[in-house]
């Protein structure tokens, strides 16, 4: 980047969002001052969005949301779903980046998911619920969210956005690779 300073609207105020955009930006453009915002963007799913779909929708409709009410160089939006595969129950989430007109899709690894707790997703909780409720956490779905439950801490809700969101940056990094 030939200026110092990049402008980054996240499409939401939850902090784990927000900081795993900021620090994926911050990787690649180490030399630069990262200015993140993260605001409300509406996702026009269900809060608990299932099947991969209706997820995907929402964090597109969360970044045009952005890119309508704000002026930035990059704006990220991560959206965290379930679905039911032949194989089992999974959390995943993903991640839509705009940056001077492109944009790029990106999508997390599978967290499997107990039948049991997938079964609540389904009746309309929220799996952050849903797992405070299993683990008697309060909130973690601004924390390790499922994912650091479920790993022990080994992965983070965090570390999932960021790897989803660092690989969805290879279009912005290789532009004439990506031309159509």
């Amino acid at each position: 980047m030939q200026n110092k300073r990049i402008t980054l609207v996240v499409g939401s105020k939850n902090p784990v969002k927000v900081n795993a955009a900021k620090t994926t930006l911050a990787t690649y453009f180490p030399e630069c001052e990262i200015d993140c915002r993260g605001v409300d963007a509406p996702s026009g799913v269900a809060d608990q969005p299932l099947g991969e779909n209706d997820t995907l929708i929402g964090a597109q409709n969360r970044v045009s949301h952005c890119q309508a009410h704000y002026d930035a160089d990059f704006y990220m939006a991560m959206e965290g779903g379930a679905a039911s595969f032949e194989y089992g129950a999974a959390t995943f989430a993903y991640v839509v980046i705009s940056h001077k007109g492109s944009q790029s899709v990106g999508r997390s690894c599978n967290l499997p998911l107990p039948q049991s707790l997938y079964a609540k997703l389904e009746q309309g909780e929220e799996l952050g619920d849903v797992m405070d409720a299993a683990f008697n956490t309060t909130n973690i779905k601004q924390q390790g969210g499922a994912i650091g439950l479920l790993t022990q801490g080994h992965a983070t809700r965090q570390s999932t956005y960021q790897q989803a969101l660092t690989l969805a940056m290879a279009p912005f990094i290789h532009p004439d690779l990506f031309k159509s």
